[in-house]
């Protein structure tokens, strides 16, 4: 989340299990939101960024999804989807170590 505060991005963030150990980390920010689900997290976001695995997050409406990015983005830091699914709902899908991850939908 550093490098996008330092970027001057404002972080919308949900983790089932690491809200109390972020609210620790980080405290009280103007440019951060912790949010208490998924689907909060996206709300006027403009790219989507997963950094954890949890179950809550691979079953996704990427329709649904799409339509509340402000950017139809996602970077997945976990490889949780398939790419040819993401990008056939018009999504642009960034995911670590998978080179076919940045054709376009």
């Amino acid at each position: 989340m550093e490098a996008l505060w330092r970027a001057g991005a404002r972080v919308q963030a949900y983790d089932p299990e690491a809200m109390d150990e972020c609210r620790r980390l980080y405290g009280e920010r103007d440019d951060l939101a912790l949010v208490d689900s998924r689907e909060a997290a996206v709300q006027n976001a403009d790219a989507l960024v997963i950094c954890t695995e949890w179950k809550v997050f691979r079953m996704v409406d990427f329709d649904w999804l799409k339509q509340q990015l402000g950017l139809p983005v996602i970077v997945d830091g976990r490889n949780l989807y398939n790419p040819e699914t993401v990008r056939k709902a018009g999504l642009l899908y960034f995911a670590v170590g998978r080179g076919d991850s940045l054709r376009r939908p």
